[in-house]
């Protein structure tokens, strides 16, 4: 059995080069003040508000309750030479994604042409026919895409990096990824003397940029809003931090209204004609009379506003039928079919259940494997064959058979370990990352991402609404 891949040491003392000037330092570190530490970290994070809610069934104790993230101080450092690789293969997949998007609501080659198959797409519960020949400025439609991203030891030692999962709809996280980098400045200032640590307090600016180069044609001021479901909902702190960061409004639903197809928001001095809207609510709410018609947190007539060419969404209404995890195992094949390229970041193998000979390996193995919902999220309806006991795996087992094509599957791969500091001092704990790529008339992004942790000893499930905290993300600058 190959060995778990840790960040930090290439062995059992051998330490990583990026690593060895913060080893260095941790070790200088009393125990008592890293406690300390993380305690101001702790109160400074409840302070400012820095909370994610989690619902009703969702929650552990069944009601819905604000909780803090937990933040661990021991970063995750990634050398520079491996993140301009990252880089260079986010770049190429998100621009096959968006290529993919508009295809889907164009011509369809690529459907035509079978490298996908067309009942994936049209029958996904993400495609949307409404979006069907709608041109969007730039053929951009996910403007904001968290690329979740882990990595997976080889036999020789060395590590991959694989995409586990693409998030082009509404992606989250990035605020703490902002806020978790002033708290490592503000608790240790003299780490970032001793490490060239490529910025990313830029972010807001490099979002703002985005989404005014999207705006509709002929708009050379375009007025920016970030609509928001309201302040219940899970990621309210980061729609309102975006909002504040990049100085643009936070709106909700009932804030805007359309007339004669254009968008305007009210204000105490009328209404102002909104351009781009930043949104954080899915499709199905955004427009009552196009969706949901109970819906209260979209506006009525955007869709028609969208169609007229009046407004640009970030992201575009529909990106989510290529962020479905039944359409991920093609992703490799967009890069070669759109872009005549071999695919830099690999995906996980992937069995699709759908199918028959997939479905009958992942029943004969499932104590073995992980897996998904296709539409699921939040690592909820999911299967973690090595850790479930012999009864969930028979229960999942009837699951699997009542709906195989909502299913599928993976093998249980060992996500990297990273020191983090628990209760019981400095111990591995398993971690992803999430970078934030940005599409407008240019792909872009900060050096890094977020890093999640699994803070639950030999858990492999980083999610912060099932006990997972994050990191700070070093990218070393050369």
């Amino acid at each position: 059995m190959t060995p778990g891949f840790d960040e930090m040491h290439a062995g059992e003392q051998a330490l990583r080069e990026h690593y060895r000037s913060y080893d260095r330092w941790l070790r200088a570190q009393p125990p008592e003040l890293m406690t300390a530490r993380r305690e101001e970290a702790e109160m400074i994070f409840r302070r400012v508000g820095i909370t994610f809610a989690v619902y009703g069934a969702k929650d552990e104790e069944g009601a819905g309750t604000e909780r803090l993230i937990p933040f661990d101080l021991i970063p995750r450092v990634i050398p520079s030479a491996e993140w301009r690789e990252m880089e260079r293969g986010l770049r190429q997949r998100v621009t096959a994604l968006n290529r993919f998007i508009h295809d889907v609501y164009h011509d369809q080659d690529i459907l035509k042409a079978g490298v996908v198959p067309a009942e994936q797409v049209l029958k996904n519960a993400q495609y949307r026919a409404e979006m069907a020949g709608v041109d969007v400025p730039g053929d951009v439609y996910s403007h904001i895409a968290g690329i979740d991203i882990v990595r997976a030891a080889n036999a020789d030692g060395s590590g991959t990096y694989y995409v586990l999962e693409d998030n082009l709809r509404v992606p989250s996280g990035v605020s703490y990824m902002l806020e978790n980098r002033k708290m490592t400045m503000r608790l240790f200032p003299e780490l970032f003397v001793l490490n060239r640590v490529a910025p990313v307090a830029h972010y807001p600016d490099l979002l703002l940029d985005t989404l005014r180069a999207v705006a509709p044609a002929g708009v050379n001021e375009p007025a920016v809003v970030v609509l928001t479901p309201g302040m219940y909902n899970s990621a309210y702190f980061e729609h309102a931090f975006l909002a504040q960061q990049m100085g643009v409004e936070l709106v909700e639903g009932k804030d805007l209204f359309v007339k004669d197809s254009f968008v305007y928001m009210r204000t105490t001095q009328g209404p102002k004609r909104v351009d781009v809207i930043y949104r954080r609510v899915d499709d199905d709410f955004l427009d009552p009379k196009a969706f949901r018609p109970e819906s209260t947190l979209g506006c009525a007539g955007l869709l028609d506003a969208y169609r007229a060419g009046n407004i640009t969404l970030s992201n575009a209404i529909g990106t989510g039928v290529a962020d479905d995890k039944s359409i991920y195992p093609y992703v490799p094949r967009m890069v070669e079919f759109y872009l005549g390229e071999k695919p830099i970041l690999q995906n996980v193998p992937t069995w699709l259940c759908r199918q028959d000979d997939d479905l009958k390996y992942v029943l004969d193995h499932l104590p073995d494997l992980v897996v998904k919902e296709v539409h699921g999220a939040g690592g909820y309806g999911m299967l973690v064959g090595p850790a479930a006991t012999r009864a969930e795996v028979d229960a999942f087992r009837e699951q699997l058979l009542a709906n195989p094509s909502n299913y599928i599957a993976q093998p249980t791969l060992s996500l990297s370990t990273c020191p983090t500091f628990v209760d019981a001092g400095i111990a591995p704990r398993h971690i992803d990352l999430r970078p934030f790529v940005l599409s407008g008339k240019t792909v872009q992004m900060v050096p890094g991402g977020l890093t999640r942790v699994a803070l639950k000893e030999g858990s492999l499930v980083v999610n912060s609404s099932q006990g997972g905290g994050t990191k700070d993300t070093w990218v070393l600058e050369a």
